[in-house]
């Protein structure tokens, strides 16, 4: 026994020096946040794209004014303040505008082309150092969305319009007024509401690989809806108003086809891993 505590002892010891080693040979990175912001005319009815940095937030919000406003905290790691002042020259955003349509796209040592384009003098140990992209984007209540995220929270609202939204892993909240809605998650919890059962929508499909996908549906809605676990996980289905399209079929933990009020408009929720939460609620309609 005493020989397997002192083995114990020494395996223990010889761990905590290996991690001290590894504290003191990693440097501690410097940080800096940085901030732009750029406004442009842009009428009801546009489409705006936006693809996000690897790792960041995006959130939308609808105004009134016929105008984009994009607000970006740019925040950065490296090891000198000279590596970060040459990363703040290639960390932003750009924007590209043709009719109708405008792109706000991310830049930085992500993108392998912009790195070949600044050549052999572009310092190689930057490439691959930690940094992030959070943006603010207000825009005209009536707007089409394209949205492509890696990492990072996700918010949409106050915006009628067909929605695209593709993201890796994301806490998500997309609050419906009207139009379409087109969404893929890789992983994280992803919160849709229909804010009225009078929603002026032509459907909403949302497919999320693994985690937790919460569907906040008001009573009286008139629609036809599809939920479904595709591996593993349930369905929690505590909204009443929901009957069977098919008259005999069941409702089961892995899939729901069915109808509320007069049917309709196509609802369609689908979980890879994970769970699928059908949600009453009342009251939101004046909040959005």
């Amino acid at each position: 026994m005493a020989l397997l505590l002192s083995a114990f002892s020494l395996t223990a010891l010889a761990q905590n020096q290996n991690q001290n080693q590894t504290k003191t040979q990693t440097p501690t990175l410097l940080k800096r946040t940085t901030y732009k912001t750029d406004r442009l005319d842009f009428g009801s009815g546009g489409t705006l794209s936006v693809t996000g940095a690897p790792v960041g937030s995006i959130r939308i919000e609808g105004w009134r004014n016929n105008e984009i406003e994009i607000s970006a905290e740019i925040q950065l790691q490296a090891n000198s303040e000279a590596d970060l002042a040459k990363l703040s020259e290639i960390t932003t955003f750009v924007l590209e505008e043709s009719l109708g349509r405008t792109g706000v796209v991310s830049v930085g040592t992500h993108d392998k082309s912009l790195v070949k384009k600044l050549g052999k003098k572009f310092p190689k140990q930057l490439v691959g150092l930690p940094f992030r992209v959070d943006y603010v984007i207000k825009v005209p209540q009536y707007t089409d969305l394209l949205i492509d995220g890696g990492h990072g929270d996700l918010s949409v609202s106050g915006v009628e319009g067909s929605f695209t939204l593709n993201y890796l892993e994301t806490n998500a909240k997309i609050d419906l007024k009207g139009g379409s809605l087109a969404g893929t998650f890789g992983k994280g919890t992803v919160d849709v509401t229909v804010p009225s059962r009078s929603w002026r929508g032509r459907f909403a499909d949302v497919q999320l690989a693994t985690g937790d996908l919460n569907v906040h549906l008001p009573t009286g809605m008139n629609a036809e809806l599809d939920a479904s676990i595709l591996r593993t996980g349930k369905i929690e289905n505590t909204y009443s108003g929901l009957k069977p399209r098919v008259r005999k079929a069941e409702f089961t933990e892995k899939s729901i086809v069915a109808k509320s009020g007069a049917g309709g408009v196509s609802l369609k929720f689908t979980v890879g891993d994970g769970t699928l939460k059908l949600i009453t609620h009342d009251g939101l309609e004046s909040r959005l």
